[in-house]
């Protein structure tokens, strides 16, 4: 079981008992989105948009076995930090 500052435990069984119907339909509807995609008459043209890139490595990150997936697709379609962004 994990820790998270101070909470109780994190039960894993029960985090997949809550939200296992939600998740799968998320799934289903990304899957959907990108066959929708696929069928399109110029689904070809597509492949090299940088957003589509984006889809599918955030596809591949949610497998990739590693830890804060959340985290890591939320990077993949951020901006990086620009320490200047309130300068005149």
């Amino acid at each position: 079981m994990t820790r998270h500052r101070g909470n109780p435990p994190i039960v894993a069984a029960a985090v997949l008992n809550r939200n296992f119907l939600e998740t799968r339909h998320e799934l289903v509807n990304l899957a959907a989105a990108l066959d929708r995609i696929d069928r399109g008459g110029d689904a070809a043209a597509v492949r090299s948009d940088p957003r589509m890139i984006n889809l599918l490595e955030a596809a591949r990150l949610l497998t990739d076995g590693l830890p804060d997936r959340a985290k890591r697709v939320q990077m993949l379609f951020s901006e990086p930090y620009d320490p200047n962004w309130r300068a005149d």
